[in-house]
This record gives structure tokens, sequence and C-alpha cells, in this order.
């Protein structure tokens, strides 16, 4: 009998992990045919064999009644957590301001019952009538016939949290679909909300991702849980992607002759991004770094660079990578999860990481992809919020950050003299934190990177 693997692609990201590195044609050796279906339009997708199908899936809009009960699922997973973890007590007073609306006024409701009502058995009622409240909704019939009519053995969700997910898990769970999800990123289960619903089998990334999925979800059984490294990366070991160094440079306009500092932007939450490109390049106009660099911005793919438009003109010695990830549909879900990536722009990615001298950032997960390339990083975090600058040393206390900062495996700088010390420390080469970055890396991302994608196969083709 053949055995059919379907994958749920719901944004760039699992665009970038599963697609562009070429996961489907891992998949197609141990499985006779993959089913993509796809929250992405299919002409963005390359040519597959006849081995793969691509089925497009529509968003179904939450009534309120759906809208109310995800929201208490979600809300009341916060409330549990939030007296012992501050990441989630910081994103659970997110979600408190109160609008006058009906979602507004629902949204005060469930904070008020939440706080009483918060055990995980509460939550799995919550979710149940989550579930329940899509009946009768001719689209969810639709998608449940789509995957009824394709009769995968495996639904594989590549994203456990977006919510326009919830009927594509409840369509698999009424039909018998055994389902599995990838988690998405590092910080995804110690500082955010609830994923979207239970599935019978989860894949994460390293030892430690599984300590935190089982202490957040203690209904998950631990032989469910299956530690398989993460696709992010694998690009950065496959040859296909990346350039030579003259090719590069020149691609660029930078001088191969300087080193090579990377900047990488967050999205525009990260609201210090631009005070932090400031102040390295008013080091360099005023000539405080111990020698001349060259600098490479890199902003974020989920968002258009309009913030950085001020610097971009003030000083004309920075060099910019825009990435290429463009807005495959302008309808949906929210504008960034429609950004997918090329595979230009994850070669271009590789590339200046493997010939940067060291990368700046503000703590963000391309501090793993650095530390992948053995290469020192700088996270700058000025702000305490009443310096005039946003609270971003906060995040110093988020789980997954307070393992970096006991790592010691980066320069964490919380003003600009110490910034200044970092970077002219590393500039003449004072790195020391080779070791520390390795260990790093090997605690994320347990299972190695060429092996990851075998991994995940494997993992999906023995469920029971």
């Amino acid at each position: 009998m053949k055995r059919r693997l379907g994958i749920v692609i719901t944004d760039g990201v699992g665009f970038r992990n599963f697609i562009i590195n070429d996961f489907i044609s891992e998949a197609l050796k141990t499985f006779d045919e993959v089913v993509i279906f796809s929250f992405l339009p299919s002409h963005i997708y390359p040519q597959f064999s006849e081995s793969v199908t691509i089925v497009p899936l529509e968003f179904i809009p939450e009534r309120t009644s759906t809208w109310f009960f995800r929201k208490f699922k979600e809300v009341a997973h916060m409330q549990k957590f939030a007296a012992r973890n501050f990441g989630i007590n910081d994103n659970l007073k997110a979600t408190t301001t109160f609008v006058w609306n009906v979602h507004g006024v629902l949204n005060a409701i469930i904070h008020f019952i939440s706080r009483f009502l918060h055990s995980e058995s509460v939550i799995q009622m919550a979710e149940r009538l989550q579930f329940l409240s899509y009946y009768s909704q001719p689209a969810l019939k639709r998608s449940c016939d789509l995957l009824e009519s394709h009769k995968v053995d495996v639904l594989f969700f590549t994203h456990q949290r977006p919510p326009f997910i919830a009927p594509v898990i409840k369509c698999a769970k009424d039909l018998k679909i055994k389902t599995a999800t990838f988690i998405f990123s590092w910080d995804n289960l110690a500082s955010k909300g609830r994923m979207a619903g239970s599935f019978d089998r989860y894949l994460v990334w390293s030892n430690l991702m599984k300590s935190d999925l089982l202490e957040f979800y203690d209904s998950v059984s631990e032989t469910h849980v299956h530690v398989v490294g993460t696709p992010q990366f694998v690009p950065f070991v496959t040859d296909s992607f990346g350039q030579e160094r003259a090719d590069f440079f020149k691609k660029f306009d930078l001088n191969p002759n300087l080193p090579l500092v990377v900047f990488t932007c967050n999205d525009s939450s990260s609201r210090n991004d631009p005070h932090y490109l400031d102040v390295l390049a008013q080091f360099i106009e005023n000539k405080q770094l111990t020698q001349e660099v060259s600098v490479l911005v890199r902003t974020s793919p989920a968002e258009d660079p309009l913030r950085f438009a001020a610097i971009r003109e003030r000083y004309p010695f920075l060099k910019w990578n825009d990435p290429k990830w463009p807005i495959a549909s302008n309808s949906g879900t929210e504008m960034w999860a429609q950004r997918t990536p090329t595979h230009e722009d994850i070669s271009d990615l590789k590339s200046m990481l493997q010939y940067a001298a060291f990368t700046i950032n503000v703590m963000s997960t391309i501090t793993i992809d650095s530390f992948i390339f053995d290469k020192p990083v700088i996270n700058p975090v000025f702000g305490t919020g009443s310096n005039g600058l946003w609270n971003d040393q906060k995040f110093l206390k988020f789980r997954h950050l307070e393992v970096l900062e006991r790592a010691n495996a980066s320069l964490i700088v919380k003003d600009s003299d110490q910034y200044l010390t970092a970077i002219n420390f590393l500039l003449t080469g004072g790195d020391d934190k080779a070791a520390a970055r390795k260990s790093f890396v090997d605690l994320q991302i347990s299972v190695p990177l060429p092996a990851v994608n075998k991994t995940i196969v494997k993992t999906l083709y023995e469920f029971e």
C-alpha cells in the first residue's frame, strides 16, 4: 500500500524550512507521495515530480464564538504560567488592552474569568468548544473534503501556532488522520501563547525544547515528543546555497580588504534597531574604531525597510541587503506571513554569515545562525524604558535568552561605551567564545544539520 505524507505550509518561513531546503526530495525517498496543503498560492512552488500534489487551502474566517473560545484558550494558557515565567507574563500583559467593541468587551471578560479558571482541563475544554463552533460552516466542509479525498497517512503541520490552521486540525481529527507539528522557533514555547490545537506528535529542535514542551503542555506524553533538529539552518550545509567570496563582495559593493560587520534587523517590534545602527555608523564616522570596516545591513524579511530610510540617506557608506521575500498574496492573513523567500536570498544570508568578521543583532534567532558559522555576535540592549529607549533589556528575562546569557556565548552590551568596547575587542582579535558558541548550538539543535531532513522524514514515517 502506498504511503502518503501531507504537509501543511502556513507561511513563508514554513516555505523556507520545508520547500526551499529540498525536504520534499528527502521525503520522497521514503514516502510514495507527498501532498502539500498550502495557505500560500500554488504559483510560488517549484516544479515537483508527479509524486507531489499541491492543494490550496482557504482561510476560514472566525465567528465571534470561535474567536472567544480560541482567545480564552490562549489567555488561560498564559495565566497558568505567568507567575513563574516572565516572557509569558509579558505577552499576557500585552493582550490586556481594552477597546470598546465586541471583541474588546469579550477580551476583558476572558481575562477576568481565566484568572481563576486556567487548569489544563479547562484549556482543553475551551479547545473542544472552539472546534465545535466551526460546525455547519461550508468552508470547513470543503477543507475536510479536500483532506478526505487525498487520503494522507500523516498530516504534518510546519507551524504549531497560526489560528487559521485550527479548522484543518479539526478535520484531521474527525477523519482520524494522524497529526504532527513542528515547533516553529526557539522562543515559541516559553514566551508565546497556546498552540492552535492538540496534535498526535510534536517535533522539536532539541532536548531543551522537549523539556519546555513537556513543562508547558503537561497533558502531552513524553513518548509523543521527538527531537529532530530544525531545517531552518540546513541551507547552511547545502552546497547549492551560497556564493564565492569575490562575487558576494562585488554584489553588495563591499571592500574585500576590510573586515565585514553584518548588522541584522528585526521587524518593527524591535524599536531600537535604528538607534543601534545609528550609533554604529557614528562610531565609524567619528573614527572611533581600531580599524576601518565594511558594514552590511540586512533588514527584516517580514516588512519593508522604510523605517531605516533616514539612516540610509545619512550614512552612504553603509551597504544594504533588503531580503528578497516577495509578497505571495495580499489576502488571507498577516502580510508578513505571505512573504516568501527566494533561493537567492537564502544564498545571500549564508554568504554574509560565512564572510562576516562578526554580526550585530538584538537578541534574535540570527544569533544562532551566526554561531553555526562560528562568528562572534554582539547583542545590543540599551533600553530600560526609563532612559528614552524602548525597554529591550526586559528580553534578557525571557527564558530562551536567559539561556543565552548564562552560556556567555555572545557579547551582550547595555550602553554605547560597552558597544564600542565590544566592537574594538573583536576587531583586535579578542574573541574568546568559540567553545561557548559551539556548546550553545549543540544545546539548541540536538541533531546534526546534514541529518535533519532524514530524521524528520523517518520520524513521520514511523508514526503508529
